[in-house]
């Protein structure tokens, strides 16, 4: 398709945009036309709106830019719309997803084998004991990534359904879940909208599922297991085991002071071997799980929900962030090799942010305040040590 004279898109910019200059553009760019200059008296977002309306019938769409303090209009080929994907992948990974969370939930009654098939059989015949935690974690999941998907949806930025990971014979039963946007977001206000939507929607799940999931748990003491492993705490945690059970917990055999409470937090050890625990139900087990889904989600790097509420709210500046989040992760750990990596993989995937059309339209002030709400949500959820053996 040939595209009009450059005179007939100037025509059309100069109805939102006072035209400094204009420059041509190589197509292999990905935008063909340049214009330099200043937004005429509009909200950006409107003036966005408007001149995509203008541009659609020549099958060319707008990019808003900033670049060395100038606003920048970018003209270029409109994108074609998505392929439609295959329904049937989403829905076979959620069924094995099921059976692979269901299998991490199991409760064998009596003595495990010592024979590895034995013990298949054994997980075999009680695999429908992991219901209770199967659906308390995949309500969690689903309640999160669907928050991504509809406001996806609302926002009319094109997005697959969500695509489940089993991962067989682990704590979890799976790797989380995931969506894939196959359009680019409008602006910052539908990234940080779309980015804030399944952590806000996991919380409001994990939550009261944490809080029945302690209700049917209990107290009992801590003894050394090397085949077992005590769960971390966040803040968040901390909070729900005092408000259900009225006291910190692990509690040591000793009352001790805010330096033992900072070391254990921020470490794992000493273990209170001896001293008083929460043995979880499987429905809190999956409560906490839910909870450290969210904060992995919150760290503010990349195409993770945090990173794009950074991004949102900071722009490029967020960048400045990346040397000293992977450091702090490998600093963590000393304490937990699994921050290793994680650390590993952002400093690969964590480089690249979701870049909205329009950069110049920025959050208004009501998106802020829940974005610094979600940046203090983030230190309540944060697990520096999510898992320590009870090796002795």
């Amino acid at each position: 398709m040939s595209l009009p004279e450059p005179e007939v898109f100037t025509r059309l910019v100069s109805r939102v945009f006072r035209i400094d200059d204009l420059t041509s553009e190589d197509p292999r760019k990905g935008f063909f036309l340049r214009y330099r200059g200043q937004l005429i008296g509009e909200d950006s977002a409107q003036a966005y709106d408007r001149l995509a309306e203008l541009l659609s019938p020549h099958n060319t769409m707008p990019i808003f830019r900033v670049e060395a303090g100038h606003q920048v209009i970018y003209l270029a080929p409109k994108q074609p719309e998505p392929k439609k994907d295959k329904v049937s992948t989403n829905i076979i990974l959620f069924v094995l997803t099921v059976f692979s969370v269901m299998l991490a939930g199991a409760q064998p009654a009596g003595p495990i084998p010592n024979d590895l098939a034995g013990q298949l059989l054994m997980l075999a015949k009680s695999i429908f004991t992991g219901w209770p935690f199967a659906l308390s974690l995949l309500g969690i999941l689903v309640a999160h990534e669907l928050g991504h998907y509809f406001m996806s949806r609302y926002h009319q930025t094109p997005a697959t359904l969500p695509y489940f990971i089993p991962f067989p014979f682990s704590p979890l039963g799976t790797m989380g879940a995931a969506i894939i946007m196959r359009g680019i977001p409008k602006n910052k206000r539908v990234l940080f909208d779309i980015g804030i939507a399944g952590p806000i929607a996991g919380l409001v799940v994990a939550i009261p599922v944490l809080f029945f999931g302690l209700s049917l748990s209990r107290l009992g003491t801590i003894d050394p297991n090397p085949n077992s492993f005590i769960e971390g705490n966040s803040l968040l945690y901390l909070l729900a085991k005092y408000v259900t059970f009225g006291q910190l917990l692990p509690a040591p055999v000793e009352p001790q002071g805010i330096l033992y409470w900072l070391q254990y937090f921020f470490t794992g050890r000493p273990i209170p071997f001896g001293g008083l625990d929460v043995f979880i139900h499987p429905i809190a087990f999956a409560g906490w799980a839910g909870i450290l889904v969210t904060a992995l989600n919150l760290i503010p790097l990349g195409t993770l929900d945090g990173g794009h509420v950074i991004y949102a709210m900071f722009g490029e500046k967020a960048r400045k962030a990346f040397p000293f989040i992977i450091a702090l992760l490998v600093l963590l750990g000393i304490s937990w090799s699994g921050w290793w990596l994680w650390a590993a993989l952002l400093f690969w995937l964590g480089r690249v942010n979701a870049q909205p059309l329009d950069q110049i339209t920025t959050l208004d002030p009501a998106r802020r305040l829940v974005a610094y709400s979600m940046i203090i949500v983030f230190f309540l959820v944060f697990m520096p040590v999510p898992f320590m053996t009870m090796a002795q």
